[in-house]
């Protein structure tokens, strides 16, 4: 079904496809107030039934991690939005495993305040949402702005519910997940879309050393290191272009070229 959307004040028309019935999983890594989550709830409510379970708070750099050794709480706000005092792992985990009363089609992450292209992929919990997403079992896609302070959130949450449609009529394999970032600029002006690779950066910059208020030593981590692999076919050189980068991410971390020199190795 082709449906008639608009993007702020400029009228705009896009393709969804919508499945009665279907159910949109929702979290993040920037908490359940952030403003790029409430606007991807707003788009892809037209494609389906939006369910949200995101972090009590900013929990960006979480990754993957899971609480093990606490117990979780979860909350359902006003707007409906349900709140959990948990990574972003936490969150996919705890709504798919038996917070929910069904579970749902689709895991969409996001949408990020800041790129989450390279190795920051390593350290992201708006990834790590998505990748648990696929992990259980469901497609899953993680979407990122490329500013920390963006003002076109309604372009990457349009972006999101392309691909969402492409998703419901065309799956991809099942242990693919799309790690997405979108430039932040009005959605009639970026140059299109692109399937890329991670890029690398160099390594971070070294850690900040301080004191606090009663003179102990406390450091904060040091910012990300610079482009260092972010030539062409890269995810920084497409958003750098004013591309989308679609890049295929999957669980399974083998690196299955290197099984028979390892072996080889071992048996030396």
């Amino acid at each position: 079904m082709y449906i008639e959307g608009h993007a702020r004040d400029e009228k705009v028309v896009y393709f969804q496809y919508i499945v009665p019935g279907m159910k949109i999983l929702l979290s993040n890594d920037d908490g359940y107030q952030a403003p790029g989550l409430q606007i991807l709830a707003e788009q892809l409510s037209a494609v389906g039934e939006i369910v949200v379970v995101a972090p009590d708070q900013d929990r960006s750099g979480a990754s993957n991690s899971l609480t093990l050794v606490n117990p979780l709480r979860a909350r359902t706000m006003e707007n409906g939005f349900i709140r959990v005092d948990g990574t972003p792992t936490d969150c996919v985990h705890l709504a798919i495993t038996g917070l929910l009363d069904e579970e749902p089609d689709l895991v969409v992450s996001g949408i990020n305040a800041g790129p989450n292209m390279g190795d920051d992929v390593l350290y992201s919990g708006t990834v790590a949402a998505a990748t648990e997403g696929r992990f259980l079992g469901f497609p899953a896609l993680a979407i990122s702005m490329n500013s920390h302070d963006p003002d076109h959130f309604d372009t990457g949450a349009r972006v999101a519910a392309e691909l969402v449609g492409r998703l419901i009529c065309s799956p991809l394999s099942e242990n693919v997940i799309l790690n997405v970032n979108v430039p932040d600029l009005p959605y009639n002006r970026l140059s299109g879309i692109r399937s890329t690779r991670l890029g690398h950066r160099h390594k971070a910059e070294p850690v900040v050393k301080t004191k606090d208020p009663r003179g102990r030593t406390i450091y904060w981590v040091g910012p990300a290191g610079a482009e260092q692999d972010a030539g062409a076919g890269t995810d920084f050189f497409a958003v750098r272009q004013g591309y989308v980068s679609v890049t295929p991410l999957q669980v399974d971390l083998t690196r299955h070229s290197a099984l028979q020199a390892v072996g080889e190795w071992l048996n030396q």
